[in-house]
C-alpha cells in the first residue's frame, strides 16, 4: 500500500500540485489510546481496590488482518493481597488475526499475556491465554482459555477458561449501550479442594459510552458478579469484596 502511494505523491508534487491538496492522506495502521478510569475493573472485580486507573496502549493492524498491541494499567491487588511485596502494574501484550466469514460475521484469533513486573512474595500472576471469537453487527462472543497452570496466581490452574458475551448497540453516531455477561471458569484442584468452588463465578457489566470531538469518549458502567459464600472469601482483600457491585466512570481518547 505504501508502495504504491509513494510513486504518485511525488509525481502529484511535480506535476500537480491541485491533486496533492485533494488527495487524502492514507489512515494509519497505528492506534493509540489513552484513559483516565475511575477504578479498573476486570471481568467483574476491582483491580485497584476502588481507586482510580489510568490506562493505555497501542495497537497496529495491518491489512492482511495480522494485529498485535500492548496495554497497561496500575493495579494494587497483588500488594494488597500480600502476593508480591511490589507490584503496581499489568502490562499485556497480544497479537492474532481477525477476518470476515460472510456478510457481518467476523472472527478473532490470537493470544494475550497478562504480565505483572514487582517483587514476588508467592507465585507468579503472568498468564497467558489464547482466544477465539465470533462478532455480528453489535454482538460478539469471546472464548479465552489459559495455557498458564497459575492462572492469576491461582496454583494447578491450566485449562482455565472465560466466556465472554458482549452487546454493543448503538442508538445514534454519538451513544452507544453496553450490556456484557461473563463466566469464569478455573480448573485443577489445590489440597484436595477443587479451583471451581473457590474461584469460580459469574459477572455482568451494564452502560453506556458518549462519543465526544476530538476523538474524546466519555462514559460509565455498573458491574457485579455472582458468587457463593466461599467464591466471596476468596475474593476479599483487607476487608473488600472484590466483585462487589459497583459503578466505574472513564474519559478516553484515541490518537
Amino acid at each position: 500500500m505504501r508502495k504504491s502511494i509513494l510513486p504518485l505523491s511525488v509525481a502529484a508534487a511535480l506535476f500537480a500540485p491541485a491533486l496533492v491538496s485533494a488527495q487524502a492522506p492514507a489512515p494509519s495502521p497505528i492506534v493509540g489510546n489513552a484513559g483516565l478510569f475511575s477504578q479498573y475493573i476486570f471481568r467483574g472485580l476491582t483491580q485497584t481496590g476502588g481507586r482510580p486507573a489510568f490506562q493505555g496502549g497501542a495497537d497496529y493492524a495491518h491489512s492482511s488482518g495480522v494485529y498485535m498491541g500492548t496495554w497497561m494499567s496500575n493495579v494494587s491487588w497483588l500488594q494488597d493481597a500480600g502476593v508480591y511485596k511490589e507490584s503496581s502494574l499489568e502490562w499485556d501484550f497480544y497479537g492474532g488475526y481477525k477476518g470476515t466469514l460472510a456478510g457481518d460475521l467476523g472472527y478473532d484469533v490470537g493470544l494475550l499475556k497478562y504480565y505483572y513486573p514487582g517483587q514476588r512474595l508467592g507465585t507468579t500472576a503472568d498468564t497467558l491465554e489464547a482466544y477465539g471469537g465470533l462478532s455480528w453487527k453489535w454482538i460478539s462472543a469471546k472464548f479465552s482459555y489459559s495455557l498458564t497452570d497459575k492462572t492469576f496466581g491461582v496454583l494447578n490452574s491450566s485449562g482455565t477458561y472465560y466466556l465472554d458475551i458482549t452487546a454493543t448497540y448503538p442508538l445514534s453516531d454519538t451513544l452507544s449501550l453496553v450490556g456484557h455477561y461473563g463466566i469464569q471458569k478455573f480448573k485443577g484442584t489445590n489440597a484436595g479442594v477443587t479451583n471451581t468452588s473457590v474461584a469460580s463465578y459469574d459477572d455482568w457489566k451494564f452502560g453506556a459510552s458518549y462519543s465526544l470531538p476530538q476523538s474524546w469518549t466519555v462514559g460509565a458502567f455498573y458491574t457485579g458478579t455472582q458468587m457463593n459464600a466461599t467464591q466471596e472469601a476468596f475474593y476479599t482483600i483487607n476487608g473488600r469484596k472484590l466483585g462487589n457491585d459497583t459503578i466505574t466512570a472513564f474519559l478516553q481518547k484515541t490518537f
